[in-house]
């Protein structure tokens, strides 16, 4: 089963920033959609922000505008920085990758990385 590997986050101020990056390892691994969902408090997991295996970028309408997600396709990563992060930020972010598996595509998840945002 694949593993992602996930970096980044931590604790923030309101108003500050943080990056955060995942990796799909391995080599002659396709890889389509990558992104990041997160988790608040309580709260579903929900989408942040995602772009596709044809570069189709989606975000959250919470995030537009504050977070930018990129992706090296070369090197199956995806990263996600943060900037003028707000208290409403705050929870676990989860790295997503759909991978092509025995003819098919299967989303597998990282373990989580936690963010906090604190005024």
């Amino acid at each position: 089963q694949e593993q992602l590997v996930e970096s980044g986050g931590g604790s923030v101020q309101v108003g500050g920033s943080l990056s955060l990056s995942c990796a799909v390892p391995g080599s002659r691994i396709v890889v389509n959609t990558m992104g990041w969902h997160r988790q608040a408090p309580g709260k579903q997991r929900d989408l942040v922000a995602t772009i596709a295996g044809a570069r189709a970028i989606k975000y959250a309408d919470s995030v537009k505008g504050r977070f930018t997600v990129s992706r090296d396709y070369a090197k199956n990563t995806v990263a996600l920085d943060m900037k003028n992060l707000k208290v409403e930020d705050t929870g676990v972010y989860y790295c997503l990758a759909e991978i092509w598996k025995r003819g098919a595509w299967v989303e597998y998840w990282g373990k989580g990385t936690p963010v906090t945002v604190s005024s």
